[in-house]
This record gives C-alpha cells, structure tokens and sequence, in this order.
C-alpha cells in the first residue's frame, strides 16, 4: 500500500478523517470460508484433521460447508461491492494449490483464485492475498510440519507457485497469518491444529515460521514485478499488570517476549531477544538457529499488517491454567482478566490499546508503514422481523477503534490501511459457528446473506473516509 496523505483534519468542524488514498477492507481466511473441502484435487488439511476429532470444536462443528464461498464467491464479491471495500484481503488454501506440499501446481485450485481476483478487480476491489492462515497439507504434517526445518522450503516453493500464476494482479502479498498462533496454539497450548503440547518444539516452529517468512519474501520478490509489495500479520498485543510490582514487571516482561518481540525482533532487527533465549536456556540451546538464518528472517518487507483484538494481562505467581495463553518457560507467569470492562472470546475490548500498541511499534523499531489487517468483534447476531441486523454493539466498537486509529496517525504512526475481521460469518476455528465476526450475517441454514447494520455504518466510513456517527444507517 502507498502512502497516503498525512494532512491532519479538523475535528472542530467534520468527523475525523483518514489520509487520502486510505485503504479500506475486510478479511476472511479460506478455511473459515470456501467449503469444498474435497473439490477440484484439494486434499485434506492439517485443520480438516484437527476438526475431524471430536471435542476439539464447539459442538462438534465441520468446515465442510462453511459459507460455501467456494460456489458463491461472485455473491459475495458484489457484496463487498455494495459495502463500498476497496480491499478484500482473503488466503490462499495450500492442499487447495498444492496438494501434495511440494511439486507442481494443481491448476483446478489456482483457477479458483484467478477467477476470485478477476471478479475482485472487476468489482474495483484491490486483492490482498495471505498465502498462509494455518492451513497447510496433511501430508506436510505427517512429515513433521512446522517443526521440521524443510517445511520452510516447501513454503517458499507454494509461495512461488501461487506468485507465478496470480503476482500480474494482486498488489499486495502476506507470508503469514498470526505465526503466533501457529506456534504458540498449535504447538505449546495444543488447542489448535496440529494439537501438539511441547515447549521445545513450539520454540523451534517459531523461529521455523521466521525463516519460512523470509524464504517466502525472497521467492515472492523473484516472482513478483517491481510494484508489488510484501508484507505479513502479526498478532502483537500491549501487555500489562495490575498491580505494579517488580515481579508483576517481570511478568510482562516475559509475557511481551514470548508474544510479540519472538516475532518482531527477527522481522525488524534480524536478532532474537537475549532476554528470551536467558528465559528459555532450560528449555532448549536454540541450535535451531543457523548461520545466515536471522539475515533471510529479516528481509526487508514493504508494510508490516498488524491484527489487534485485545492487550495482554500478566502478573506473577501461580494461578489457574489459561489453555489459550501458556507460557513457554515461565511457569511463575499467568494470564488474568480483568474484572472491569467488556470482554469478547480474544479479551477485554480496550480501544485505546490499539493506540498505544502502534505507537510502540514505531519507537521500538522505526516508522514502518503499517496496515490494520484484522479487528472486529463477535456478537450473537440475528436477523430480525424487519430483516435488518441490529448489531449495535460492532458499530460502537468499531467506532472506538477506529478513533483510536486516527489518533494514532496523528500522532505520526504511518498507517495506510485499515482490514476488519471479518467479511462475513465463518467457520471460527475451535469456536466453530458460535461466534459471529461478520459485517454480513449468514443464515447456517439456508446461507443466506444479509448485511448487517454494522456493515452498512461501515459503508459509510468508506464513503467518507472519515469516522460518521455512531447511529447506524438504514440498509440501502
């Protein structure tokens, strides 16, 4: 994304407007949403094994239908259409392009997204494509998956082969979707797929998807023309104590290295935390970690996306497990939630977090132009007798972020874009359909979409590029 204007507005005589050429959007991953699971050569993912086992999702929810975007993905382009997006940021199914993790390119699968780009394009809708949101071939698994170092190889081969056939019309390309998630949930926590529980080797599956990030800039940049830009999604998050004592410090301390300088640091200054390596010696020598490693980690991307949900609390000495946030190395270290405020699935919903989240990212590693590639919130949305969506609740958390967003750029943080999660309801993961994220509310029985009260404030954002107020508009 280029940069936009940064002529401040007047806030004494308009709403808050973002700089000319803001990018605005919304975001799904192809698990949550395409359905077909077994159609055109796809062959079954880590997730699809994941899912497979029963009590691992809430109510024993299957990705097999999902929202049926794989059929209906010229409906939901001109809906995005009538939303007013000028960026629809979506992820590329790895088995779905390569089922076999490795070789040549399985056409049926990357038709799929050339007709998905051709139709965004068509619509004025600028495509932003995430090669990888967790979803990578069982078969990959079976050889080790993240935590076999070959795995980093095989992305940047799936990285290549996806950028030969789509880099002449998406002009914006993430590696990774929350590398966080995959190590940490996936491989410390168990809770997602693959389902393994060892400190070791959630380590090494960090640092694995650092180097599969740098390998995949290097082939995308071979692949791609000159305008193209690069970029990945991390999840950072501000933490913090409540009561501020020199062990509780200690906790945070600990808790910003396992959750945000793990990532950051290889990304932006190409070394990891010495802090982080002290914390985790009993654990592992870091070995992993070879010569000219931390050079292809850090190589050079063109904005950094930033998916923001809630900060972190933390405070030391022994508490309850947290099954969504286990510390590798420190077991004097817990996670706690506050008692006051709104909280969703992620946290407590601080917007003003947000704010001080970017700022951070600026003074600790330089003015690198960024772009929100998620937010949003779950709410139990339903359509009413009038068939509108009265999601009054999105709206004002939206409205909250997005303030806070500004404020941000004001204060000089280079923000160019802002992505919410999600377009649409989707298959959430180990929360199945339960929770509803989507600007568009889906009928699970009959898919039938219907744009949400939110949806429609959020149109209004676009149209303006400014923040409205927060009464929502009629559907129109």
């Amino acid at each position: 994304m280029t940069a936009p204007s940064q002529t401040a507005p007047d806030r004494r005589h308009a709403p808050p407007e973002f700089p000319a050429g803001f990018r605005w959007g919304a975001a799904t991953a192809a698990f949550q949403v395409e359905g077909a699971l077994d159609a055109d050569g796809r062959t079954p993912s880590v997730w699809d094994t994941f899912t497979a086992v029963p009590g691992r999702v809430d109510n024993g929810d299957r990705a097999d239908l999902a929202v049926d975007h794989y059929r209906r993905y010229r409906d939901d382009v001109a809906l995005m259409a009538q939303l007013g997006l000028n960026t629809y940021r979506f992820s590329v199914s790895w088995p779905r392009v390569q089922p076999d993790g490795r070789g040549a390119a399985n056409v049926k699968g990357l038709d799929f997204y050339s007709r998905l780009v051709d139709e965004l394009l068509a619509n004025g809708i600028e495509p932003m494509l995430t090669l990888y949101h967790w979803d990578h071939p069982q078969v990959l698994q079976d050889a080790g998956g993240w935590a076999n170092r070959d795995m980093t190889e095989r992305f940047a081969d799936y990285a290549a082969l996806v950028a030969a056939r789509l880099g002449d019309r998406v002009p914006l390309w993430v590696t990774l979707n929350e590398p966080w998630c995959t190590a940490f949930l996936g491989h410390a926590s168990g809770i997602h797929a693959p389902g393994v529980a060892d400190d070791a080797t959630t380590l090494t599956v960090a640092h694995h998807l650092n180097l599969a990030h740098g390998l995949g800039v290097q082939a995308l940049r071979a692949a791609l023309p000159g305008t193209a830009q690069v970029s990945i999604a991390l999840n950072p998050a501000p933490v913090r104590t409540p009561v501020d004592t020199q062990e509780n410090q200690d906790a945070v301390r600990r808790a910003d290295a396992l959750r945000n300088r793990i990532f950051l640091d290889p990304l932006l200054r190409g070394q990891y935390p010495a802090d982080l390596i002290a914390d985790t010696a009993h654990i592992t020598d870091w070995g992993f970690v070879r010569d000219g490693d931390l050079a292809t980690a850090t190589s050079p991307i063109d904005v950094l996306g930033v998916n923001y949900y809630t900060p972190l609390y933390v405070a030391a000495g022994p508490g309850p497990a947290d099954p969504y946030n286990r510390w590798v190395g420190s077991d004097g270290l817990v996670h706690i939630a506050p008692a006051d405020g709104p909280s969703t699935i992620h946290g407590v919903v601080d917007a003003a977090a947000l704010r001080e989240l970017l700022n951070r990212i600026r003074h600790d590693y330089g003015p690198v132009p960024i772009v929100i590639a998620e937010n949003g919130v779950a709410s139990p949305d339903t359509v009413g007798p009038d068939g509108r969506v009265d999601d009054a609740g999105r709206v004002a958390y939206l409205h909250a972020h997005l303030a806070a967003l500004h404020d941000a750029i004001t204060d000089g943080v280079d923000v160019r874009g802002y992505v919410m999660w999600s377009l649409i309801d989707n298959f959430e993961w180990v929360y199945g359909y339960s929770q509803r994220f989507g600007l568009i509310h889906v009928d699970r029985d009959t898919q039938r979409r219907t744009v949400k009260d939110s949806g429609h404030w959020f149109r209004q954002v676009i149209a303006a590029n400014a923040i409205p107020p927060l009464d929502p508009p009629a559907a129109g």
